[in-house]
Parts: structure tokens; C-alpha cells; sequence
């Protein structure tokens, strides 16, 4: 017996962790003012460059004192500029509980060779907070998208600490309250919270991150992609929209669209407000079917961007098989796109729930979710 689809479905059915929705005002003809075929060293890509940087200032409030840069490759190239730039004078403590924060453990203890103490939890916990030595350096991602488990809040931070905290925070950065006096080194990449397009990350320094590059050389030699001094001080452009590479200016323009939208919604705290009113309504779901659950098994450590699923009925034969199998036919009905779980993570669904989704298509997309549940059990007997 066929099961009957729900009537309504979502307007827009993109709910991909990265690259993410596009705003709702996006239209191409909207990017018209870009400065294409020009260089981005002339003044209209220097200035088209820096109102990106202190546009992400003001929304995020950043300190005046922190240095905000546009570096290539992502946050995974933001990360790796970071850790091969500052580490290594002083112990580490690597904190993973997802795969991009495992990822920066195998950098630290098997590429650069750093004396590291390694704390891990598994899909759906965290690690202690509380255990961490703040007299070193400290690793870690602020939301882990491949697992929906992110820190609560940035209370055990130590204020007084001696090393310095480089967080990963690309799937956090403007839909979560970061404590910038609590991170020396943040990372994102336009292409998760704000939709923008790929290939170019942020690095956010504060004043003591900036002290540590300009009194330390590392041991091992840097790329030119990775350098952020020269004679022992500090790569100033850099930090005022010289870029280390050619960027985009067609993702430029997209970026300063995807900021002027956030303003029109209320800022940081709108778009937060928007992503809570997403996570909600999947954790609401959650809360009233007992055949699926979400993956972090803490409330407060629960991320309201990257929301993890796992299915938890009984009668499911082949967890994994079953969760691709959901994802396919929501895919097929294009209600949900690309919402299969991460490759290394468990069984399950990964529902992106930041600020440029429409909390009307979650709730559109839902009871599709419970329909292909319930066809895929019929399916398999």
C-alpha cells in the first residue's frame, strides 16, 4: 500500500552543511557590481575587499584591536595557516569530537610533529572542558559540523591562560555568540552560515595572537600561502585586503550580499534567532517520534546550525543502508537535498539549520522526513 506525501512542500528544499542556502533576497543579478576582469589590487577590489573584512567586523563584534584577514582554501586553509604558523612553541592540546577536529589532530601529531596531548569523544558527546591545561596551546572546533555537537558557551576558557586558543568556528560564526576575549585565533569560510561561495576563508587574530607570530618562528619551512610575516612582523595587508592570493571578486560581491542581508535581518542576534527557530523545530520533531533522535546526546552541547540525526528504530535491518536510503528519496522527491550524514560519521541525517534557511521550509520539510521513514520500513519488510 502506497503511503500518502504530505501536500505541502518546501520552497526551497537546499539544507546541505556546506556550501549552504543562499540568503533568501539571493539573485545573481544582484552580483552585477562586481569588478569583473579587473584586478583585485586596484582600488575598487581593495576597497570591495576590505568592506568585507570590517563588514564581518561589525556583525560579529569584533574588538577594533582584533586583525581579520581573507586567506585562500577555506577555513581548512584558515586552520592549517594557523596551527603551522603558531604552534610548536609550547605543548598543544588537541580537543576532537568530530572528523574536522580529528583532521587537525592528524596535522598536529603526524605532519608537524608537536609535542600534543590528544582529548577525544565520540560522535554525540564532547570532551571534559574542564580537564583542559590552558598553560598550552589549545585546538579546537567551536561547532562540530559533521557530529552536531558543539561547546556550550566559552565559560571554560580561562581568562588568564598562557597559550593561545585557535577555534574552528566556520559552522558557528553568525549563528552563534563567540567570546572573542576567550579566542585568540578564529576561523570560518564564507560558504557555510551567510551561504556564500567556496574556496575562501577567514583568520581572526587577536593582540596575542599577533604577539606570538611577530616573537616566534616555527621549525619547519612555510609555503608562501601560509605566510602571514615577513622580517618578523606581522603581514599587515594582509589584514586590510591585500590578499596572500587572487580572489574571487564574483564571491566578493556574493560575500558583501550575504552581509547586507544579515543587517536587513537584525544582525547577529537576528540571524542566531533565526537559526534557533530552525534547530527548534527539528529538536521539536525529534522530541515527538520515537524512531528518531538527534545525534548529540546533550542538550546544551546541541548545534543549532548542523543538526545531526540518527534513526533509533528497532526494526531497522541496515542502519546505514536505511539512512541513505531515506536521504535518497527525499532527494528524489527534491524536498530535501544533500542531507545524508557525513562519510565518517554515523548512520543518520544531517539537517543544516543556519540563519538563511526559512524556518517554514524546515517545517514544510518535516513530515517528508517522517514519510520517507515510514516508506523506506514498508520497503524493507
Amino acid at each position: 500500500m502506497a503511503i500518502a506525501q504530505p501536500a505541502a512542500r518546501p520552497a526551497n528544499p537546499r539544507f546541505s552543511s556546506g556550501p549552504c542556502a543562499k540568503p533568501p533576497v539571493f539573485d545573481l543579478a544582484k552580483l552585477s557590481g562586481a569588478p569583473l576582469g579587473r584586478s583585485h589590487r586596484a582600488a575598487v577590489g581593495k576597497d570591495k575587499l576590505l568592506a568585507a573584512i570590517e563588514g564581518t567586523r561589525e556583525l560579529l563584534n569584533i574588538p577594533a584591536d582584533y586583525k581579520i584577514g581573507i586567506v585562500p582554501a577555506s577555513d581548512t586553509g584558515a586552520v592549517e595557516m594557523a596551527m603551522w604558523n603558531l604552534l610548536g612553541e609550547r605543548k598543544v592540546e588537541m580537543l576532537a569530537w568530530e572528523s574536522f577536529g580529528a583532521g587537525w589532530v592528524t596535522d598536529v601529531v603526524k605532519q608537524l610533529k608537536i609535542d600534543a596531548e590528544v582529548k577525544t569523544a565520540d560522535y554525540g558527546q564532547i570532551v571534559d572542558l574542564a580537564s583542559v591545561d590552558f598553560a598550552n596551546d589549545v585546538v579546537f572546533t567551536w561547532n562540530g559540523t559533521t557530529s552536531g555537537v558543539r561547546v556550550p558557551n566559552g565559560d571554560w576558557i580561562a581568562a588568564d591562560r598562557a597559550g593561545l586558543t585557535i577555534c574552528d568556528a566556520t559552522s558557528a560564526a553568525f549563528a552563534q555568540d563567540l567570546p572573542w576575549d576567550k579566542l585568540d585565533v578564529t576561523t570560518f569560510s564564507w560558504q557555510k552560515v551567510l551561504g556564500g561561495e567556496a574556496a575562501h576563508g577567514m583568520i581572526i587574530l587577536s593582540p596575542r595572537a599577533v604577539a606570538r607570530l611577530e616573537s616566534y618562528t616555527p621549525a619547519w619551512p612555510l609555503p608562501k600561502i601560509f605566510r602571514l610575516t615577513k622580517g618578523g612582523k606581522l603581514i599587515d595587508g594582509i589584514f586590510k585586503g591585500a590578499t596572500i592570493n587572487t580572489p574571487s571578486m564574483l564571491a566578493v560581491e556574493d560575500y558583501l550580499l550575504a552581509l547586507d542581508w544579515a543587517r536587513s535581518v537584525g544582525g547577529l542576534e537576528g540571524l542566531i534567532a533565526r537559526a534557533d527557530a530552525n534547530a527548534k523545530a527539528v529538536f521539536d520533531f525529534c522530541d515527538a517520534k520515537p524512531w528518531i533522535a538527534n545525534l548529540a546526546e546533550d542538550p546544551a552541547t546541541r548545534s543549532n546550525t548542523s543538526v545531526c540525526l540518527k534513526f533509533t528504530d528497532a526494526r531497522i535491518q541496515d542502519g546505514a543502508a536505511f539512512a541513505k536510503a531515506v536521504a535518497k528519496r527525499l532527494e528524489a522527491e527534491e524536498v530535501a537535498l544533500d542531507v545524508g550524514a557525513y562519510r565518517d560519521a554515523p548512520a543518520g541525517l544531517r539537517i543544516w539549520c543556519g540563519g538563511t534557511v526559512e524556518t517554514a521550509d524546515i517545517e514544510a520539510m518535516l513530515p517528508w522526513l517522517e514519510w520517507a521513514f515510514e516508506a523506506e520500513i514498508a520497503a524493507q519488510g
